[in-house]
């Protein structure tokens, strides 16, 4: 099950059948399947706020994943905040709606096992990001 929730900020406006299915279809060629997932919509200070609480990490960021999977099956928890979203979006002229899908996936590809620690795992990220974007 797939869930999307609200904290300090309203939900966004999205097509939560059509990302399920898509979330679904990248998962799967990962030979994944998704289990429970849980979505936090939330602001800048709440991501922070968890960033310190659990991370020991004292600075803002777009997603932080917690992940709960076990075998193929991947669950966990992906806090986005909808503000870092807006900013990085105006950064780099992109609409929110294109920053959000692409954070929203990134959550799921942590999920699928890849990392981006390192510019390579970085470079690597975002090339699975925009194959699963061009999936949508």
């Amino acid at each position: 099950m797939i869930q999307y929730l609200a904290e300090n900020v309203a939900l966004p406006k999205i097509d939560e059948h059509r990302i399920n299915r898509w979330i679904k279809q990248v998962a799967s060629g990962y030979e994944k399947k998704t289990g429970q997932i849980v979505y936090v919509f939330c602001d800048d200070e709440k991501i922070l706020e968890t960033n310190k609480k659990f991370l020991e990490h004292d600075y803002y960021t777009d997603i932080i994943t917690f992940d709960y999977s076990t075998g193929s099956t991947i669950s966990g928890d992906i806090f986005i905040s909808l503000d870092t979203v807006k900013s990085n979006a105006e950064e780099q002229n992109l609409t929110f709606e294109q920053e959000l899908l692409r954070i929203i996936i990134h959550g799921i590809l942590h999920l699928c096992g890849n990392n981006d620690k390192t510019p390579e795992e970085r470079a690597d990220m975002t090339m699975k990001e925009n194959e699963a974007l061009s999936m949508l």
